[in-house]
Protein backbone atom coordinates (compact mmCIF):
# COMPACT_ATOMS: atom_id res chain seq x y z
CA UNK A 1 0.00 0.00 0.00
CA UNK A 2 1.75 3.15 -1.27
CA UNK A 3 0.57 6.55 0.03
CA UNK A 4 1.42 9.57 -2.14
CA UNK A 5 0.30 13.16 -1.61
CA UNK A 6 1.55 16.01 -3.80
CA UNK A 7 0.55 19.34 -2.28
CA UNK A 8 2.04 21.88 -4.70
CA UNK A 9 3.88 20.27 -7.62
CA UNK A 10 3.82 16.83 -9.23
CA UNK A 11 7.39 15.63 -8.61
CA UNK A 12 6.41 13.36 -5.71
CA UNK A 13 3.81 11.66 -7.93
CA UNK A 14 6.25 11.17 -10.82
CA UNK A 15 8.93 9.60 -8.60
CA UNK A 16 6.41 7.43 -6.73
CA UNK A 17 4.99 6.19 -10.03
CA UNK A 18 8.41 5.10 -11.24
CA UNK A 19 8.98 3.19 -8.01
CA UNK A 20 5.56 1.58 -8.33
CA UNK A 21 6.29 0.69 -11.98
CA UNK A 22 9.08 -1.51 -10.65
CA UNK A 23 7.22 -2.77 -7.56
CA UNK A 24 4.37 -4.26 -9.61
CA UNK A 25 6.81 -6.80 -11.04
CA UNK A 26 7.03 -8.44 -7.61
CA UNK A 27 4.05 -7.14 -5.58
CA UNK A 28 0.38 -6.39 -5.80
CA UNK A 29 0.39 -2.60 -5.36
CA UNK A 30 -2.42 -0.43 -4.02
CA UNK A 31 -1.61 3.20 -4.75
CA UNK A 32 -3.29 5.83 -2.57
CA UNK A 33 -3.43 9.14 -4.48
CA UNK A 34 -4.38 12.19 -2.42
CA UNK A 35 -3.67 14.93 -4.98
CA UNK A 36 -5.60 16.49 -7.87
CA UNK A 37 -6.04 14.60 -11.15
CA UNK A 38 -3.47 15.37 -13.86
CA UNK A 39 -4.86 15.02 -17.36
CA UNK A 40 -2.75 12.60 -19.40
CA UNK A 41 -0.83 11.16 -16.44
CA UNK A 42 -1.13 7.38 -16.29
CA UNK A 43 -0.34 4.82 -13.62
CA UNK A 44 0.87 1.32 -14.59
CA UNK A 45 -2.18 -0.77 -15.49
CA UNK A 46 -1.37 -3.44 -12.86
CA UNK A 47 -1.72 -0.94 -10.02
CA UNK A 48 -4.95 -0.78 -8.06
CA UNK A 49 -5.53 2.97 -7.77
CA UNK A 50 -7.42 4.34 -4.78
CA UNK A 51 -8.23 8.05 -4.85
CA UNK A 52 -8.78 10.12 -1.75
CA UNK A 53 -10.85 13.32 -2.11
CA UNK A 54 -8.27 15.68 -3.62
CA UNK A 55 -6.48 18.11 -1.36
CA UNK A 56 -3.65 20.55 -2.16
CA UNK A 57 -2.09 23.84 -1.09
CA UNK A 58 -2.65 27.27 -2.61
CA UNK A 59 -1.03 30.27 -0.92
CA UNK A 60 -0.23 28.02 2.04
CA UNK A 61 -3.85 27.01 2.60
CA UNK A 62 -5.63 23.74 1.90
CA UNK A 63 -7.86 23.67 -1.18
CA UNK A 64 -10.30 20.87 -2.03
CA UNK A 65 -11.44 19.58 -5.39
CA UNK A 66 -15.02 18.96 -4.26
CA UNK A 67 -16.40 22.42 -3.58
CA UNK A 68 -19.58 21.04 -2.02
CA UNK A 69 -17.46 19.95 0.94
CA UNK A 70 -15.47 22.04 3.39
CA UNK A 71 -11.77 21.41 4.03
CA UNK A 72 -12.62 19.98 7.46
CA UNK A 73 -15.18 17.60 5.96
CA UNK A 74 -12.68 16.39 3.38
CA UNK A 75 -10.06 15.84 6.10
CA UNK A 76 -12.47 13.67 8.09
CA UNK A 77 -13.47 11.64 5.01
CA UNK A 78 -9.85 11.05 4.05
CA UNK A 79 -8.82 10.02 7.57
CA UNK A 80 -11.59 7.42 7.76
CA UNK A 81 -11.05 6.21 4.19
CA UNK A 82 -7.35 5.51 4.79
CA UNK A 83 -8.11 3.32 7.80
CA UNK A 84 -10.93 1.52 5.97
CA UNK A 85 -8.70 0.85 2.96
CA UNK A 86 -5.94 -0.47 5.18
CA UNK A 87 -8.34 -2.84 6.96
CA UNK A 88 -9.60 -4.14 3.61
CA UNK A 89 -6.14 -4.67 2.10
CA UNK A 90 -4.17 -5.78 5.17
CA UNK A 91 -0.90 -5.12 3.32
CA UNK A 92 2.46 -6.56 4.23
CA UNK A 93 3.92 -3.08 3.88
CA UNK A 94 2.76 0.53 3.90
CA UNK A 95 5.05 3.00 2.12
CA UNK A 96 4.55 6.69 2.86
CA UNK A 97 6.11 9.06 0.37
CA UNK A 98 8.12 11.83 2.16
CA UNK A 99 6.32 11.48 5.51
CA UNK A 100 7.52 11.93 8.28
CA UNK A 101 10.30 14.16 6.85
CA UNK A 102 7.56 16.34 5.40
CA UNK A 103 3.77 16.30 5.07
CA UNK A 104 3.29 17.45 8.66
CA UNK A 105 0.22 19.37 7.50
CA UNK A 106 -1.29 15.91 6.97
CA UNK A 107 -0.90 14.71 10.55
CA UNK A 108 -4.71 14.72 10.76
CA UNK A 109 -4.85 11.57 8.58
CA UNK A 110 -1.38 10.02 8.76
CA UNK A 111 -0.99 9.80 12.54
CA UNK A 112 -4.36 8.01 12.96
CA UNK A 113 -3.36 5.64 10.13
CA UNK A 114 0.02 4.60 11.53
CA UNK A 115 -1.42 4.42 15.07
CA UNK A 116 -4.15 2.13 13.76
CA UNK A 117 -1.60 -0.08 12.01
CA UNK A 118 0.58 -0.40 15.10
CA UNK A 119 -2.40 -1.25 17.31
CA UNK A 120 -4.12 -3.73 14.97
CA UNK A 121 -1.42 -5.31 12.82
CA UNK A 122 1.77 -6.93 14.05
CA UNK A 123 2.89 -7.99 10.57
CA UNK A 124 2.56 -4.82 8.46
CA UNK A 125 5.88 -3.04 8.07
CA UNK A 126 5.98 0.72 7.51
CA UNK A 127 8.56 2.31 5.21
CA UNK A 128 9.33 5.92 4.27
CA UNK A 129 10.22 6.77 0.65
CA UNK A 130 12.46 9.86 0.69
CA UNK A 131 14.13 11.89 -2.08
CA UNK A 132 17.81 12.90 -2.00
CA UNK A 133 17.46 16.34 -0.39
CA UNK A 134 14.81 17.33 2.14
CA UNK A 135 15.40 20.97 1.23
CA UNK A 136 14.00 22.84 4.18
CA UNK A 137 16.25 23.19 7.21
CA UNK A 138 14.19 21.73 10.02
CA UNK A 139 13.82 23.52 13.32
CA UNK A 140 15.14 21.55 16.35
CA UNK A 141 11.56 20.84 17.43
CA UNK A 142 10.66 19.58 13.97
CA UNK A 143 13.74 17.34 13.82
CA UNK A 144 12.76 15.94 17.20
CA UNK A 145 9.29 15.17 15.83
CA UNK A 146 10.75 13.44 12.77
CA UNK A 147 13.01 11.25 14.93
CA UNK A 148 10.12 10.41 17.25
CA UNK A 149 7.82 9.43 14.38
CA UNK A 150 10.49 7.39 12.58
CA UNK A 151 11.42 5.48 15.72
CA UNK A 152 7.86 4.91 16.91
CA UNK A 153 6.23 3.85 13.64
CA UNK A 154 8.75 3.11 10.88
CA UNK A 155 10.73 -0.03 10.16
CA UNK A 156 12.59 1.20 7.09
CA UNK A 157 13.82 4.33 5.31
CA UNK A 158 14.25 4.08 1.53
CA UNK A 159 16.56 6.97 0.64
CA UNK A 160 16.46 7.53 -3.13
CA UNK A 161 19.96 8.83 -3.73
CA UNK A 162 23.35 7.69 -4.91
CA UNK A 163 25.35 7.83 -1.64
CA UNK A 164 28.41 9.08 -3.53
CA UNK A 165 26.40 12.14 -4.58
CA UNK A 166 24.20 12.80 -1.54
CA UNK A 167 24.36 10.73 1.62
CA UNK A 168 21.54 10.63 4.16
CA UNK A 169 23.94 12.03 6.75
CA UNK A 170 24.12 15.24 4.67
CA UNK A 171 20.35 15.47 4.37
CA UNK A 172 19.32 15.10 8.00
CA UNK A 173 21.47 16.38 10.88
CA UNK A 174 19.89 14.01 13.42
CA UNK A 175 20.64 10.95 11.29
CA UNK A 176 22.35 9.14 14.16
CA UNK A 177 19.09 9.24 16.15
CA UNK A 178 17.11 7.30 13.53
CA UNK A 179 16.80 3.70 14.76
CA UNK A 180 14.99 2.14 11.79
CA UNK A 181 16.94 0.53 8.97
CA UNK A 182 18.21 2.93 6.28
CA UNK A 183 19.14 1.98 2.73
CA UNK A 184 20.40 4.13 -0.15
CA UNK A 185 18.56 2.86 -3.23
CA UNK A 186 20.27 4.94 -5.90
CA UNK A 187 18.44 7.59 -7.92
CA UNK A 188 14.95 6.87 -9.27
CA UNK A 189 14.78 7.68 -12.98
CA UNK A 190 11.88 7.67 -15.40
CA UNK A 191 11.38 4.62 -17.61
CA UNK A 192 11.77 4.89 -21.35
CA UNK A 193 8.51 5.28 -23.25
CA UNK A 194 7.22 2.12 -24.87
CA UNK A 195 6.28 4.21 -27.90
CA UNK A 196 9.03 5.06 -30.36
CA UNK A 197 8.95 8.73 -31.43
CA UNK A 198 10.78 10.19 -34.39
CA UNK A 199 12.31 13.59 -33.88
CA UNK A 200 9.79 14.99 -36.38
CA UNK A 201 6.93 13.71 -34.23
CA UNK A 202 8.13 15.86 -31.34
CA UNK A 203 9.64 18.94 -32.95
CA UNK A 204 9.06 21.46 -35.74
CA UNK A 205 8.86 19.64 -39.07
CA UNK A 206 9.15 22.87 -41.07
CA UNK A 207 12.68 23.66 -39.90
CA UNK A 208 14.43 20.44 -38.84
CA UNK A 209 17.86 22.11 -38.71
CA UNK A 210 16.75 24.64 -36.08
CA UNK A 211 18.22 24.37 -32.59
CA UNK A 212 15.72 22.47 -30.42
CA UNK A 213 15.19 24.09 -27.01
CA UNK A 214 13.12 22.26 -24.40
CA UNK A 215 11.68 24.28 -21.50
CA UNK A 216 9.84 22.79 -18.51
CA UNK A 217 8.94 23.80 -14.95
CA UNK A 218 7.44 20.61 -13.50
CA UNK A 219 3.94 21.07 -12.14
CA UNK A 220 3.86 24.80 -12.88
CA UNK A 221 3.07 26.33 -9.49
CA UNK A 222 6.61 27.73 -9.31
CA UNK A 223 8.90 28.83 -12.13
CA UNK A 224 6.68 31.14 -14.18
CA UNK A 225 9.45 33.77 -14.21
CA UNK A 226 11.64 31.31 -16.12
CA UNK A 227 9.01 30.82 -18.85
CA UNK A 228 8.53 34.58 -19.15
CA UNK A 229 12.29 35.11 -19.52
CA UNK A 230 12.58 32.34 -22.15
CA UNK A 231 9.94 34.04 -24.31
CA UNK A 232 11.81 37.36 -24.03
CA UNK A 233 15.16 35.65 -24.74
CA UNK A 234 13.75 34.03 -27.89
CA UNK A 235 13.43 37.45 -29.54
CA UNK A 236 17.13 38.05 -28.90
CA UNK A 237 18.12 34.57 -30.11
CA UNK A 238 16.14 34.94 -33.36
CA UNK A 239 18.76 37.36 -34.64
CA UNK A 240 21.57 34.92 -33.86
CA UNK A 241 20.45 31.31 -34.41
CA UNK A 242 17.46 29.54 -35.99
CA UNK A 243 15.65 27.79 -33.16
CA UNK A 244 12.42 26.22 -32.05
CA UNK A 245 11.25 26.27 -28.44
CA UNK A 246 8.87 23.75 -26.90
CA UNK A 247 7.55 24.97 -23.55
CA UNK A 248 5.69 22.72 -21.10
CA UNK A 249 4.00 24.99 -18.59
CA UNK A 250 2.89 22.26 -16.15
CA UNK A 251 -0.73 21.33 -15.31
CA UNK A 252 -0.88 23.62 -12.26
CA UNK A 253 0.21 26.91 -13.84
CA UNK A 254 -2.51 29.42 -12.86
CA UNK A 255 -4.83 30.28 -15.76
CA UNK A 256 -4.09 34.01 -15.64
CA UNK A 257 -0.35 33.34 -15.97
CA UNK A 258 -0.93 30.93 -18.85
CA UNK A 259 -2.97 33.55 -20.72
CA UNK A 260 -0.27 36.16 -20.09
CA UNK A 261 2.38 33.79 -21.45
CA UNK A 262 0.33 32.99 -24.56
CA UNK A 263 -0.10 36.68 -25.22
CA UNK A 264 3.67 37.28 -24.90
CA UNK A 265 4.42 34.43 -27.34
CA UNK A 266 1.59 35.28 -29.73
CA UNK A 267 3.74 36.62 -32.56
CA UNK A 268 6.61 34.16 -32.15
CA UNK A 269 5.99 31.23 -34.50
CA UNK A 270 9.06 29.40 -33.20
CA UNK A 271 7.52 28.95 -29.74
CA UNK A 272 5.08 26.14 -29.00
CA UNK A 273 3.24 26.13 -25.65
CA UNK A 274 1.83 22.92 -24.19
CA UNK A 275 0.59 22.03 -20.72
CA UNK A 276 1.92 18.54 -20.06
CA UNK A 277 3.53 15.61 -21.82
CA UNK A 278 4.15 12.04 -20.71
CA UNK A 279 7.02 11.96 -23.24
CA UNK A 280 9.30 14.49 -21.50
CA UNK A 281 12.16 11.99 -21.51
CA UNK A 282 11.84 11.61 -25.30
CA UNK A 283 11.96 15.37 -25.70
CA UNK A 284 15.10 15.52 -23.57
CA UNK A 285 16.78 12.82 -25.63
CA UNK A 286 16.20 14.75 -28.84
CA UNK A 287 16.65 18.33 -27.58
CA UNK A 288 19.83 20.31 -28.19
CA UNK A 289 19.40 21.97 -24.81
CA UNK A 290 17.05 21.72 -21.83
CA UNK A 291 16.10 24.74 -19.71
CA UNK A 292 14.30 23.93 -16.48
CA UNK A 293 14.12 24.11 -12.74
CA UNK A 294 16.25 21.54 -10.90
CA UNK A 295 13.67 19.37 -9.20
CA UNK A 296 14.45 15.71 -8.57
CA UNK A 297 12.77 14.17 -11.62
CA UNK A 298 13.95 16.75 -14.16
CA UNK A 299 17.48 16.40 -12.83
CA UNK A 300 17.29 12.63 -13.19
CA UNK A 301 16.18 13.07 -16.81
CA UNK A 302 19.20 15.30 -17.41
CA UNK A 303 21.51 12.67 -15.91
CA UNK A 304 20.02 9.76 -17.84
CA UNK A 305 19.98 11.52 -21.23
CA UNK A 306 23.16 13.61 -21.01
CA UNK A 307 21.37 16.59 -22.58
CA UNK A 308 23.02 20.01 -22.29
CA UNK A 309 21.15 21.74 -19.51
CA UNK A 310 20.61 25.15 -17.95
CA UNK A 311 18.85 24.98 -14.60
CA UNK A 312 17.32 27.64 -12.37
CA UNK A 313 17.05 26.48 -8.73
CA UNK A 314 13.78 27.97 -7.51
CA UNK A 315 12.33 26.87 -4.18
CA UNK A 316 8.72 26.92 -3.02
CA UNK A 317 9.67 29.52 -0.39
CA UNK A 318 12.78 31.28 0.86
CA UNK A 319 13.69 28.41 3.18
CA UNK A 320 13.47 25.72 0.49
CA UNK A 321 17.05 24.90 -0.55
CA UNK A 322 16.35 21.51 -2.17
CA UNK A 323 16.97 22.59 -5.77
CA UNK A 324 19.93 24.79 -4.83
CA UNK A 325 21.77 21.97 -3.01
CA UNK A 326 21.30 19.61 -5.94
CA UNK A 327 22.27 22.26 -8.50
CA UNK A 328 25.47 23.32 -6.76
CA UNK A 329 26.77 19.75 -6.70
CA UNK A 330 25.92 19.13 -10.36
CA UNK A 331 27.41 22.45 -11.44
CA UNK A 332 30.71 21.59 -9.75
CA UNK A 333 30.76 18.33 -11.73
CA UNK A 334 30.20 20.25 -14.99
CA UNK A 335 26.89 18.51 -15.68
CA UNK A 336 24.63 21.57 -15.68
CA UNK A 337 24.92 25.32 -16.16
CA UNK A 338 23.12 27.40 -13.57
CA UNK A 339 21.34 30.73 -13.54
CA UNK A 340 20.26 31.88 -10.11
CA UNK A 341 16.73 33.31 -9.89
CA UNK A 342 17.99 36.83 -9.17
CA UNK A 343 20.03 36.72 -12.41
CA UNK A 344 17.14 35.64 -14.61
CA UNK A 345 17.33 38.30 -17.34
CA UNK A 346 16.55 37.69 -21.04
CA UNK A 347 19.91 38.92 -22.39
CA UNK A 348 21.83 36.85 -19.83
CA UNK A 349 19.74 33.76 -20.60
CA UNK A 350 20.27 34.19 -24.35
CA UNK A 351 24.05 34.42 -23.86
CA UNK A 352 23.96 31.39 -21.56
CA UNK A 353 22.06 29.36 -24.16
CA UNK A 354 24.59 30.17 -26.89
CA UNK A 355 27.49 29.36 -24.56
CA UNK A 356 25.91 26.09 -23.47
CA UNK A 357 25.22 25.02 -27.06
CA UNK A 358 28.95 25.24 -27.78
CA UNK A 359 29.68 22.67 -25.09
CA UNK A 360 29.70 18.94 -25.65
CA UNK A 361 26.84 16.95 -24.19
CA UNK A 362 27.72 15.11 -21.00
CA UNK A 363 26.98 11.78 -22.64
CA UNK A 364 28.57 9.69 -19.90
CA UNK A 365 26.76 11.32 -16.94
CA UNK A 366 24.56 8.24 -16.58
CA UNK A 367 27.72 6.24 -15.93
CA UNK A 368 28.69 8.53 -13.06
CA UNK A 369 25.64 7.77 -10.93
CA UNK A 370 23.56 4.86 -9.72
CA UNK A 371 20.27 5.42 -11.58
CA UNK A 372 18.68 2.06 -10.69
CA UNK A 373 16.78 3.33 -7.66
CA UNK A 374 13.36 1.98 -8.63
CA UNK A 375 14.65 -1.52 -9.37
CA UNK A 376 16.85 -1.57 -6.27
CA UNK A 377 13.93 -0.43 -4.11
CA UNK A 378 11.96 -3.46 -5.28
CA UNK A 379 14.84 -5.88 -4.79
CA UNK A 380 15.60 -4.58 -1.31
CA UNK A 381 11.97 -4.46 -0.23
CA UNK A 382 11.39 -8.05 -1.35
CA UNK A 383 14.33 -9.26 0.71
CA UNK A 384 13.40 -7.04 3.65
CA UNK A 385 9.84 -8.33 3.86
CA UNK A 386 10.90 -11.92 3.37
CA UNK A 387 13.39 -11.51 6.19
CA UNK A 388 10.93 -9.83 8.54
CA UNK A 389 7.67 -11.56 7.64
CA UNK A 390 7.74 -15.02 6.03
CA UNK A 391 4.77 -14.78 3.67
CA UNK A 392 4.05 -16.30 0.27
CA UNK A 393 2.02 -13.47 -1.22
CA UNK A 394 2.86 -9.81 -0.75
CA UNK A 395 0.78 -6.71 -1.15
CA UNK A 396 2.31 -3.26 -1.06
Amino acid sequence: MFYCQYLSGMGHLVRSTEIVRSLVKEFQVYFINGGPTIQGFEMPSQVKLIRLPALWLEDGKFTVGNHSLSVEQVKEIRKNQLIEVFDQIQPDCLITEFFPFGRHKLFFELIPLVEHIKSTSHTTKIACSLRDVIGKESEPGEEETICYLMNRYFDLLLFHSDPLFQNFTETFSRHQDIKSEITHTGFVTQSNSQNVFDMEDLWDKKNPSAVKILVSIGGGRIGYELLETVVEASEILEKRIPHTIKIFTGPFLPEEKLMKLKEAALNQANICLETYTSQLLDYMKTADISISLSGYNTTMNILSTGVRAIVVPIGHDNQDKEQLVRTQKLEKLGIVDCIHPQDLVASHLADKILSCLNKKSVVDSSQMFDLQGAQKTTTFLKKFLARKVPVTTCAV
